[in-house]
Formats: C-alpha cells, sequence, structure tokens
C-alpha cells in the first residue's frame, strides 16, 4: 500500500486565492527586508574577519565569569555563547589591529586567561578582513549568478513569462530567508550561502515541475480558462510536490535534532527554505501567469478522465 499524503484527484482552488496569497509574500517580502535594514545580519567570522574559538570545558560553564574575564582583557567585542552543551562554548573575538602576530598574541592571551578551565580547544580560527570582504563579494555574486542562470534557463526551456515567474518567486524565498536570518540573528556564514544555494536549486525544481504540468495543460485545452487550467495544473502534481517536500524535511529534522550545533543554522536555512519554496512554487510562481499569459498550443481537447475540473466535466470511466 502506498503512503498518500495528498489524493490523487484534489480540486483545490489555489487561484481563487492567488491575490491573499500574493498580498501575503508582498508584506512577508518588506518584512524581512526591513528586518534586514533595521537589524542587519550576525555575520560570521567569514564574513567580518576575527578569531573564533570553540571549546570544552570542566562540567557546566559559568558564562557569566567567562564573559567578566575576557571582556577585562581589552581585547574589543568579545561574544560567548552556549554550543550545543552546557560544557561547550563558542569564543568569537574581533580582528585585532595587526598582523597575524597580533591575532595570535590575541589567542594565546585567552587561553591563558581561560586556564585549566578549558580542557579541550576543538577549533580555532582565524579570518582576515580583506578575505571576508572578498569572501562577502563572492557570495553576492554566486547568489546573483544563480538566479540569473535560473532566468535564462527558464526562458529557454518554456517562455519569458516563465521565467520572470520564477525568478521573482525564487528571489522571494532568498529575501524570506534572509529575513529569518535577521529576525532572529542567526550565524550567517559560508553555509548559509550554501544554503540559500540549495533553496535557489530545490525551489525552481519544484517550479518546473509545476510549469511543465501548465506548458502541458495549455497545448490541450487551447479554450479552457486561465484560471482553471492553472488549478489543473497545480492539483496534478501537488501529490508529488508535498511528498518530495514532506520526505526531504524528514532528513532535515533528523539533522536539526542529531546532527550538532555546528550545522544547526544551515539546517534551519534549509528547512524554512523547503517550507517557503513549496509554498512559492504553488501560491506564486503560477499565479503570476495569469497576469503575463504565456501563449496557448495549437491542440484543442475537453479535459476528461483525471483532468476534469469541478466545473461540471465528468470524469471518464477507467
Amino acid at each position: 500500500m502506498r503512503l498518500k499524503i495528498v489524493p490523487d484527484n484534489t480540486k483545490i482552488d489555489f487561484i481563487g486565492y492567488h491575490k491573499l496569497a500574493i498580498g501575503f509574500s508582498i508584506i512577508l517580502v518588506v518584512v524581512s527586508l526591513g528586518l534586514f535594514a533595521v537589524r542587519g545580519l550576525n555575520l560570521g567570522i567569514d564574513f567580518l574577519g576575527g578569531i573564533m574559538l570553540e571549546v570544552k570545558t570542566e562540567g557546566p560553564a559559568d558564562i557569566g565569569t567567562f564573559r567578566s574575564d575576557l571582556g577585562s582583557l581589552g581585547l574589543g567585542d568579545v561574544g560567548i555563547q552556549e554550543f550545543g552543551e552546557p560544557d561547550v562554548l563558542l569564543i568569537r573575538v574581533q580582528r585585532q589591529p595587526g598582523g597575524d602576530e597580533a591575532q595570535q598574541a590575541a589567542i594565546k592571551t585567552i587561553t591563558e586567561t581561560l586556564g585549566d578551565r578549558v580542557v579541550e580547544y576543538r577549533r580555532n580560527e582565524v579570518v582576515g578582513p580583506t578575505v571576508g570582504a572578498e569572501l562577502q563579494e563572492a557570495a553576492l555574486i554566486a547568489v546573483l549568478a544563480a538566479i540569473g542562470a535560473i532566468l535564462v534557463y527558464i526562458w529557454f526551456r518554456f517562455e519569458w513569462q516563465y521565467g520572470v515567474g520564477a525568478v521573482i518567486a525564487l528571489s522571494h524565498d532568498v529575501i524570506a530567508t534572509i529575513g529569518l536570518f535577521a529576525l532572529f540573528q542567526l550565524e550567517f556564514n559560508l553555509s548559509t550561502v550554501a544554503a540559500i544555494l540549495t533553496i535557489a536549486g530545490y525551489s525552481i525544481n519544484d517550479t518546473v515541475v509545476v510549469y511543465d504540468r501548465v506548458r502541458d495543460k495549455l497545448r490541450r485545452f487551447k479554450k479552457l480558462p486561465f484560471e482553471e487550467l492553472f488549478n489543473l495544473a497545480i492539483n496534478k502534481t501537488l501529490s508529488r510536490t508535498v511528498m518530495t517536500s514532506f520526505t526531504t524535511l524528514l532528513a532535515l529534522l533528523a539533522l536539526l535534532f542529531f546532527g550538532g550545533e555546528v550545522i544547526r543554522d544551515f539546517v534551519i536555512a534549509m528547512i524554512w527554505g523547503i517550507v517557503i519554496g513549496t509554498y512559492s512554487s504553488i501560491a506564486i510562481a503560477v499565479p503570476l501567469l495569469l497576469y503575463m499569459r504565456p501563449r496557448r498550443g495549437d491542440e484543442d481537447e475537453a479535459p476528461t478522465g483525471e483532468d476534469a475540473t469541478s466545473k461540471g466535466t465528468a470524469p471518464e470511466a477507467g
């Protein structure tokens, strides 16, 4: 017996609610951009440059004492947080004036101050400001290049209307993910950029599947109203879309609970991206075609069997 989360022959009126969905998405994008402008992103050492230490203490750590001791060293901004377990801390220190010698001297000062309270140094990273700035630029170029390449791909595979719809939906997903990181101040680093690019690939895969069915229906049912035709296409792919997202989320939830703190922010970005990407493929990418009117094909058939709509077209037997 096959597992079915969504029945095969659903007849949900997605297009009937498309204005509500688009309005919600506009609000989501505006709020995300506002959060980004006001709160900014919690950029990691990858982008800012500085020192990051992951340490294991003997027993649960007293973060207040650690913060007080390290704050008195005159090293500038020092951030300390638990990293998955009470006896594991992540220590971030802003980059020190001077070259590598200044950074190594700061690390030595920190280790001497922590003394016997630390039983293991699990990670020790130093990133320069030049490298951090270059990584920021490279990350932005990577995201924009991915969106541009997707636009060209969809344009050539379908038509320009599909390409515009896909890029708007994809940009919606990326901005919403950045808004999530700005809201909760999750660390934004190279792993997060990798997550955003992965989300882009996943989202566009969903969108292409639905668009392919839309194009097929446009060729077959030349006189069927766009609203009914788009609903038909979405409902025909709904079971596949939901099942794919569900199984992917199962794997991501396992990583979230058992993968450790090192990949936690990456996994959160992926989970959010899967949810928002699935939503945008259905509620944004296809309804936008209503306003761009892609061309129809030459065939003209009445929808039969599973393609029958809820407007009274009777399904054929068998």
